[in-house]
């Protein structure tokens, strides 16, 4: 992949994305999880045969729901691959689902700092940096060197959306356990960046979806606090990351 190609639109905040607004990409991405997801789970399966796995279910042919060319016949809502040391834990979502409907019959400002306690509260702490390529080749190259370090034990747990029958760019999620562990963060994309990405990235804390805040959202919101793009020489990262909130390089 060349640096700069495919990359995600810039946020823009009240607005709708690719003519949908946020309530409906929250929709979608709630759909998407309750479906079957085709999963290589390294507690469970050989690293041996990831190979084997990547080649019969490449991300740019199998689709959301299902077509009689495609590797699936069914619906799928993504493929994810988990790493050894893979421990779910998503916190007290209801609990914080619960205190975000609390805050806005409140009447007090919703602000990132708030969303922020909010998710401490809550232990929701989770996040993911976001790889948005186009169906085809690069995109099945950067999934199969991602879930590779996951299995390798440089990744914990990651996952990639099937294309879907409208087309248009599908989506990498690396995940990290704590957003506000800002090491932890910066660690996540070195590691991306060593499995061979150039394209940009974002990263977005998972109290944001949770709560179906996307970048088209009523409360003027940017839900990346993040953005990493790759450069050539000069930085033995390979990146520069950018924290958006505050505008301050942090690489």
């Amino acid at each position: 992949m060349e640096p700069g190609e495919d990359m995600e639109e810039e946020d823009s905040p009240g607005g709708r994305e690719d003519g949908f607004t946020a309530e409906h990409l929250a929709a979608e991405a709630m759909a998407a999880d309750m479906d079957p997801w085709l999963v290589f789970d390294a507690r469970t399966t050989p690293a041996a045969e990831l190979d084997a796995w990547l080649a019969k279910y490449p991300p740019s042919q199998v689709t959301r729901y299902g077509d009689p060319g495609s590797p699936n016949s069914e619906p799928v809502g993504w493929i994810a691959a988990y790493g050894q040391g893979y421990v779910p834990n998503s916190g007290d979502v209801q609990g914080l689902q619960a205190a975000w409907e609390a805050l806005q019959t409140s009447g007090r400002p919703i602000t990132p700092s708030t969303l922020r306690q909010l998710a401490i509260t809550h232990h929701v702490l989770s996040g993911k940096w976001l790889i948005h390529l186009a169906p085809g080749f690069k995109l099945d190259h950067a999934w199969a060197g991602i879930a590779r370090a996951v299995v390798e034990g440089r990744l914990q747990v990651a996952k990639v959306s099937p294309r879907a029958r409208e087309g248009g760019r599908q989506v990498i999620c690396v995940y990290t356990d704590d957003f506000t562990d800002r090491l932890g963060v910066l660690e996540a994309d070195a590691a991306i960046r060593a499995a061979g990405i150039k394209c940009l990235l974002t990263y977005k804390p998972d109290v944001y979806t949770y709560l179906g805040i996307y970048r088209a959202n009523r409360w003027h919101l940017c839900p990346t606090l993040y953005e990493s793009r790759f450069q050539l020489g000069g930085s033995t990262r390979g990146s520069r990351v950018l924290d958006r909130a505050n505008n301050v390089e942090l690489t």
